[in-house]
């Protein structure tokens, strides 16, 4: 017997323009939160949950770090930049304690506390992107390629961390439990989509179009010579201020602000319109306030 999904005889499909999904990355952020259902329920719990991430944070970045330095492959890289260089190094090996690893452990925690704070702004997924544009040897001053094998191991990684401590957290609700850990994952799925999309040649037809992202003053993009991310990393000296990060580390205190973003038909258009994330931001309010993890 046939399963019934209850769609109906004359259920319409809702339709995707395929176009979009490489040439908008607002469209493609759309499309992935309504497949993954990524909604004000997790909206809500990212908020109220967002303090145990944030405890996790430290242990996270060691933990990931003591990963990468085990393999001589990804190890290689911090010499390298490019992990599809097998030179061999000609210092020693890096360790934890040395002054560029423990700069890039700071990296990461910035990144890390970044996913804490307001997916409800277009902003917070034009960063996920530029992170995986800047891993694939773009808009950097000196290119850092990290072929996307070591990407998706190390966000799988990320994610088993973040599964077995939230679950094992001996104060959180059951129900909270579950909320946190799928709207995590739901993050996690998307910045992976997001690392992938520099990689792979899905859409390569519309090259050209994907260098006009545009989000009101702002560009995202880089094709062939041409530049199109804005002149602030350009202009900073160091390569690791135009890096995975932004040059400032976001507050853990300071909410995000929704933004004004482009919603048309046509990626080229500039006509403005209210952010199509701004219904999310309705969960958005004074989190429930739990006892801090270990008290």
């Amino acid at each position: 017997m046939a399963c019934d999904y209850g769609l109906g005889s004359g259920f319409e499909p809702k339709h995707i323009d395929r176009k979009s999904l490489y040439v908008s990355l607002e469209e493609r952020i759309k499309y992935l939160h309504d497949f993954l259902d990524f909604n004000s329920t997790d909206i809500e719990a990212l908020q109220s949950g967002s303090k145990y991430i944030k405890q996790l944070i430290p242990a996270v970045v060691n933990l990931v770090y003591k990963k990468l330095l085990q393999y001589d492959i990804t190890s290689r890289a911090f010499h390298t930049r490019n992990t599809a260089d097998e030179t061999t190094p000609d210092k020693e090996w890096l360790d934890e304690e040395t002054p560029q690893i423990q700069r890039r452990k700071m990296f990461l925690r910035w990144y890390l506390i970044k996913l804490c704070s307001d997916p409800t702004s277009i902003d917070f997924w034009r960063y996920l992107s530029k992170v995986g544009m800047m891993h694939c040897g773009q808009e950097r001053l000196h290119p850092l390629n990290i072929e996307f094998i070591h990407i998706n191991a190390c966000v799988g990684y990320i994610q088993d961390i973040f599964i077995e401590a939230l679950l094992s957290h001996p104060r959180i609700a059951l129900p909270q439990k579950i909320a946190l850990v799928r709207a995590v994952n739901k993050i996690l799925w998307i910045q992976n989509d997001l690392f992938a999309k520099w990689r792979l040649r899905d859409g390569e037809e519309y090259a050209d179009e994907m260098s006009v992202y545009s989000f009101g003053s702002g560009k995202e993009g880089y094709v062939g010579d041409k530049k199109v991310l804005g002149d602030e990393t350009s202009q900073l000296g160091d390569d690791d201020g135009a890096s995975i990060l932004s040059s400032v580390a976001p507050s853990t205190h300071t909410s995000q602000t929704t933004h004004t973003i482009s919603s048309t038909s046509s990626p080229a258009a500039s006509k403005a319109s209210a952010c199509p994330f701004a219904e999310l931001a309705q969960a958005r309010g004074a989190a429930s306030e739990t006892k801090i993890w270990a008290n």
